[in-house]
């Protein structure tokens, strides 16, 4: 009996008209798929679950995923209230998402991502890789335990081109009698490949600085890493210093010829970005009268790499500039992203290169108050199937419970807000549909009035009609309740004002 069972699984297996197609055709129908899909194909039979979980498919599909805008929000506190970590994703239509992201605690900081995966920074003993699409989360112990003033910037996460490797690096600061002390600047560079058991330390050619790590980013572009350092023989007295991920080994490149800085303006700042994979360094001088506000213009000059040399090319010249420039990631599908004192964050459209830029025109795509300005970051994000539990072999793989970390005592005023929320949605709910039972009830009654001919009862039976256009088809059952994001649990809460107004309207 059992063998007739495996025969006749076989049989529809091989009958499958899917599995009948050329091998070349399959692929090209999975590649289309998104991520949440392909995961329930994966249990459909073996050849599906091979295919899909083949290492070269999950590139192809990672090659072929829609590249979103992940918008990063670190936890702080606002009026002695605090907010927790949050993240909102962008799609292609520029609409923001209103789902928490589960792999996101409420006190993690992101430093990095790469190929559907995060890189996330904790205040306990232990940092996080997890892939945004699967919930899948690797745990590792951080390099160094009980660091003074150890800080989300000084770690980075990339994936090497050509050795296939993902790297955690991290930027140790100097000892102090002995102990590890992060003070301004640091001599070591920490580096863990995933799958490896131990973290490797590499000595810089010298000690460097780490207030300009900080202040400045840093990017990953075809295996090297970038950030900008103090050298005061240079242009602008910063210069670019770069660290290959596969060779170990460092290099210094010089900034663009400076420009003449003008009396009356403040100091110039400088951030190192990603710009479609090449290195930009982004510089603006601040107002005198504001340290934070930008002002002039603002240069974004782009690193050419040729066989032969590398030379800066000025890319955008952009007057007015915004307040706050994102990292590493602020250009996105020929848009720039910007913060703007009004508390909103707008995507400006970039027309032409090597030109000056007026940005007047921009999408709103959602206002980040109560929060402070100057705490979001901005990466290129897709979803992958990229799997973890191939490099379990120094840290914990598990798929985390939606609620994990969200029982700490500090996270509870906050917890109790969503949860007002959603007993609000449900009282909403069975109100709308106890007035919809007593407008149904009222309707049936002016039928009979209206079957006797009294006037009056067709036009009460014309506004009962209206109101219910407006019954659910199934009352009793609710929609469930995910966890929000600020940005869904805003919208959520003018939904309900929405509805309580409608309800008082049909009430009179």
């Amino acid at each position: 009996m059992a063998s007739e069972e495996i025969k006749s699984k076989k049989q529809r297996n091989d009958e499958c008209i899917i599995n009948c197609l050329p091998e070349d055709l399959i692929e090209r129908i999975f590649l289309r798929l998104p991520v949440s899909t392909l995961l329930r194909c994966v249990s459909v039979c073996k050849h599906w679950h091979n295919f899909i979980r083949d290492p070269q498919f999950v590139v192809s599909h990672l090659q072929c995923a829609p590249r979103d805008v992940l918008l990063f929000f670190q936890q702080e506190s606002v009026s002695g209230e605090p907010y927790p970590s949050d993240a909102i994703l962008i799609d292609e239509a520029w609409s923001p998402s209103t789902c928490a992201v589960p792999v996101i605690g409420p006190d993690d900081f992101l430093f990095g991502s790469c190929n559907g995966l995060l890189g996330l920074y904790t205040k306990t003993s232990t940092i996080k890789v997890a892939n945004l699409a699967t919930g899948e989360c690797l745990h590792l112990e951080k390099p160094a335990k009980n660091v003074k003033g150890d800080h989300f910037s000084f770690y980075s996460f990339a994936f090497h081109p050509v050795t296939k490797e993902y790297k955690i690096t991290h930027f140790l600061g100097d000892c102090v009698e002995g102990r590890p002390h992060n003070k301004d600047r640091f001599s070591t560079i920490q580096v863990y490949t995933l799958g490896d058991e131990k973290w490797k330390d590499i000595r810089t050619p010298e000690a460097l600085s780490l207030i300009s790590v900080r202040n400045s980013g840093v990017v990953n572009v075809d295996g090297k890493m970038y950030w900008l350092t103090e050298e005061m023989l240079s242009s602008w007295q910063h210069a670019v210093m770069s660290f290959d991920l596969w060779e170990e080994s460092f290099a210094m490149i010089q900034l663009p010829a400076a420009c003449e800085d003008h009396d009356y303006f403040g100091p110039r700042k400088f951030w190192i970005r990603d710009i479609d994979g090449k290195i930009c360094i982004v510089t603006a001088q601040t107002s005198r009268y504001g340290p934070k506000a930008l002002a002039g213009e603002l240069q974004i000059w782009t690193l050419d790499n040729t066989v032969e040399q590398q030379r800066w090319s000025q890319k955008y010249n952009i007057k007015n500039p915004p307040n706050y420039i994102p990292g590493p990631h602020f250009v996105h599908r020929d848009r720039i992203l910007a913060q703007l004192c009004s508390d909103n964050v707008y995507a400006y459209e970039l027309f032409g290169e090597n030109c000056d830029v007026n940005l007047c025109k921009g999408v709103n795509l959602l206002d980040f108050s109560p929060r402070k300005p100057y705490n979001m970051q901005s990466y290129i994000c897709v979803k992958s199937h990229v799997r973890l539990d191939v490099y379990k072999k120094a840290g914990i793989v598990r798929r985390p419970k939606q609620l994990e970390g969200w029982q700490l005592k500090k996270w509870e005023t906050w917890k109790c807000r969503l949860s007002k929320l959603a007993d609000l949605q449900c009282r909403m709910h069975k109100f709308e549909h106890h007035l919809l039972e007593v407008a149904e009830t009222m309707g049936k009654r002016c039928q009979f009035l209206k079957d006797k001919q009294h006037n009056i009862a067709e036009h009460v039976l014309t506004e009962l009609k209206q109101v219910l256009q407006h019954k659910p088809d199934n009352p009793d059952q609710l929609r469930s309740i995910r966890r929000l994001n600020w940005v869904g649990y805003s919208q959520a809460q003018q939904k309900l004002e929405v509805r309580l107004s409608k309800t008082e309207d049909m009430m009179k």
